[in-house]
């Protein structure tokens, strides 16, 4: 995007930059060249107290802060603020852990944030659409104008078309903190009538929807101490050491101190695997439920099934244990064995459909079922398959008939959450008058043609949709045109001004959804703003994120002009209560303070010096109450038990989610007849280096990973392909071209690409950027109505 440098205010406002530009080059020029190592001053302090603690020249600061992406745990960063500038970034010193929780110290993301506050193309100034949707043409605007507008398109196309016409979209850039621009247009919105709602998480909904059917619930996860002394670990597509999963690397290192075994069972040797396995297990995608089944197989058939737990707690094992209204040969142990299809589920069967040897799979279920105790985890990335409910579920099964659920060491299910973690208490939305909720993956169908929102579909709580969707916001969100599966479906929509009629998008860059705004707004990053950051997964612990910087130029945050639409709208009193932006951290702090009496959570003072609150973590084991007092605490589900066999998924009749969770060929998978034309499988995985697409921007960070394809040797032999040769990956939904990583890492038949990476289309609509989902399928799961945009298939040229 370029700026219309011939304007004299911003001619004006450049000029005020350059000014604080070459200050923070005087202070911070001997970072530039090593961005990412970490002084281990003795300034940074190792207890909590760490507000405003000054430097030998009396005046640097050194604060500990966090950011509030969507990022895995809410890090130390410690921010070094000089003159009104950031100058370095830092992080807890060693030695300085709670072992009780752990607080993550600063990974490569959280040592670039300063590269990615002060980065020249950062987003400056109101802007308005001026040329065609998407070809990010703007002109600078006021920030009266652009509320003004706001307002209006909003009084405007309600009365048209009803608040249901209203949608804000999925908002990662900010949706790690107490405090939110997304919440807070929620409450906007609902004090003005409504707008639609969406449900469904993009990272795990897949899994929330199946593991209900076992258990009963999805809060189904173990505090992580409990696993300290477990003999063996499976990961099962799961790669925590990239992700910057919470805390969980801090664990896993302390097992592998204490002798735990690691296996990885996952297509690519993840950085997980070099850390952690002592065996790597590579798979085809989509494969999972085969290589369970086979290895329930071996467990049943050799008697190594835990007979006295399945007995107990179970419902489904065998025929014996059946819910009434079923069928004959429908349990666990008649389908392994054949009863029911004629085909014994054997090790040798799964390998025809998985590639792993038969004598591998053996060993895998041997292994697990007699090592007592023994944890199952897998991650989020098998879940979001088209698969992803089977292999969810399957999981649990597999817990279930080696007696791992309810046992210290052991493991229930998927990286669900568990019940005894804590939030603050947030921001009241109020009551939203549209009751009607659709699948996030439903969007482009609503937008396009409301009908084809259906209860089958996936709505909630209506019948119909009363009108398609009319106006759109995007809050610190790249879902639109990027991360959204099939991009090229999604942009064909956005395109079309008759469909939606105004987008406004709110962020740090020009992403390539921002592009499709009508109005784009230059947003305010973590360091120029107040908030409170709070952890994935098992982490249980806040952390202030305070306001450390001005924002240059015209930067606001997203609460600040939404507060000025809401005077515009006539409902401000009611919207802000009169409270700024660290006003309502100091609220949210005392509300949660009333709501959890027992926590002993400072004050807005005390936290100040203190910087983060650990909640008390007592060891949690998930369903440990259920498997000790059964009588007293059943399972929630119909039977009170476990459920192997699921009558609710029964009486459905849907043979993509059996009521036995077990194998089902996948549409793009690797028995699919299109394999002919596109025989390469290829999954994502999220780098080190982003939180989804957030930090793509940060040049940094594009330094530590280059985004490539990675490929077999076996595959790229097959294709003349060399290291480093730039690729065409295509399938009948589009193109990407960039280079090549010729690797063992991946196995033969698969390819892998890194997730989050900004489309970038040349003239003839080619990607060059790498982004997967100019390739990836919109089609929706069975159950959850969730993604599944890892299925997918694909070939792969010389450029």
């Amino acid at each position: 995007m370029k700026n219309n440098d011939t304007n004299k205010p911003e001619l004006a406002e450049f000029s005020r930059f350059t000014i604080n530009r070459r200050r923070f080059l005087q202070t911070g020029t001997a970072l530039v060249t090593l961005p990412f190592i970490a002084s281990k001053a003795g300034a940074v302090s190792t207890g909590t107290e760490t507000s405003a603690l000054p430097d030998s020249a009396g005046d640097e600061r050194i604060v500990q802060t966090c950011s509030t992406f969507d990022c895995g745990g809410k890090c130390d960063v410690r921010a070094h603020v000089k003159q009104g500038t950031v100058v370095r970034i830092s992080t807890l010193p060693d030695g300085a852990l709670d072992p009780e929780m752990p607080v993550m110290r600063a990974c490569v993301r959280g040592r670039g944030y300063r590269k990615f506050v002060y980065h020249p193309n950062r987003l400056k100034y109101p802007m308005l659409r001026v040329g065609k949707r998407g070809e990010g043409k703007f002109k600078q605007i006021s920030w009266d104008e652009a509320t003004t507008l706001i307002a209006e398109k909003m009084k405007q196309i309600t009365a048209q078309h009803g608040p249901a016409s209203r949608f804000a979209h999925t908002a990662t850039g900010v949706s790690g903190g107490a405090f939110s621009g997304d919440g807070m247009l929620k409450r906007l919105l609902n004090l003005t009538g409504g707008y639609l709602r969406y449900y469904h998480s993009v990272s795990m909904g897949n899994t929330a929807a199946a593991t209900p059917y076992t258990y009963g619930t999805a809060a189904s996860g173990n505090s992580l101490d409990t696993l300290l002394d477990t003999k063996l670990v499976i990961l099962w597509g799961h790669n925590p050491t990239e992700t910057i999963f919470g805390h969980t690397n801090h664990f896993y290192q302390q097992m592998k101190k204490n002798g735990t075994r690691f296996i990885v069972v996952d297509p690519r040797y993840s950085d997980s695997a070099c850390s952690f396995a002592d065996q790597w297990i590579p798979l085809l995608p989509t494969t999972d439920n085969a290589l369970m089944d086979a290895m329930m197989y071996v467990i049943v058939t050799e008697g190594l099934h835990d007979k006295a737990f399945i007995d107990r707690y179970t419902l489904g094992f065998d025929e014996s244990n059946m819910p009434e209204g079923v069928g004959e040969n429908e349990s666990l142990v008649s389908y392994l064995t054949g009863k029911k299809d004629g085909v014994q589920k054997t090790p040798e069967w799964a390998e025809q459909i998985t590639k792993v040897p038969a004598h591998t799979i053996r060993q895998l279920a041997r292994d697990y079922a007699t090592t007592k105790p023994a944890a199952l985890i897998q991650g989020w990335g098998p879940q979001r398959h088209i698969c992803g409910e089977r292999s969810a579920r399957g999981s649990t099964l597999l817990a279930t008939i080696t007696g791992n659920v309810g046992v210290k060491g052991g493991w229930a299910a998927g990286y669900g959450g568990i019940a005894s973690r804590k939030f603050m208490t947030g921001v009241d939305q109020g009551t939203n008058p549209v009751k009607a909720r659709i699948s996030i993956m439903n969007w482009m169908q609503a937008v396009d043609d409301a009908s084809k929102v259906r209860p089958e579909d996936g709505l909630k709580d209506a019948d119909k949709l009363d009108t398609n969707i009319k106006m759109m916001f995007s809050l610190a969100g790249n879902y639109m045109a990027n991360q959204n599966p099939d991009i090229h479906q999604a942009v064909k929509l956005l395109e079309d001004e008759s469909k939606v009629e105004f987008i406004v998008a709110s962020d740090l860059y020009l992403t390539p959804s921002a592009k499709y705004a009508d109005l784009l707004l230059p947003e305010t990053s973590f360091m120029e703003r107040w908030n409170i950051g709070q952890t994935w997964g098992t982490g249980n612990y806040v952390m202030l994120s305070e306001k450390l910087i001005e924002p240059d130029f015209q930067r606001r945050s997203d609460y600040e002009w939404l507060r000025e639409v809401a005077e515009k709208l006539g409902v401000e009193p009611a919207f802000s209560e009169g409270r700024d932006e660290k006003q309502w951290i100091e609220f949210i702090v005392e509300q949660t303070r009333r709501a959890m009496p027992d926590e002993n959570m400072p004050t807005f003072e005390q936290l100040l010096k203190q910087r983060q609150h650990l909640f008390k973590s007592a060891s949690h084991v998930a369903f440990e109450k259920n498997i000790n007092d059964p009588e007293t605490n059943p399972f929630p589900t119909p039977s009170g038990k476990i459920e192997i066999f699921s009558k609710r998924l029964y009486d459905m009749q849907n043979p993509e989610i059996p009521a036995l969770s077990h194998y089902v060929p996948a549409q793009e998978g690797p028995e699919d007849p299109l394999r002919d034309k596109y025989p390469l499988q290829m999954i994502t995985w999220k780098g080190k280096n982003r939180a989804n697409s957030t930090q793509y921007a940060n040049p940094w960070l594009q330094e530590v990973q280059a985004q490539t394809l990675w490929m077999n040797p076996i595959d790229a032999k097959k294709r003349a392909i060399s290291e480093g040769d730039q690729v065409r990956i295509y399938n009948d939904r589009g193109v990407s071209i960039i280079p090549v990583e010729v690797t063992s890492r991946v196995m033969p038949g698969v390819v892998a690409m890194r997730a989050g990476a900004w489309w970038n289309p040349d003239k003839d609509g080619i990607d060059r950027g790498g982004c997967p989902n100019v390739l990836t399928s919109a089609r929706m799961t069975a159950l959850a109505k969730g993604n599944s945009h890892q299925t997918l298939l694909v070939e792969v040229k010389k450029a």
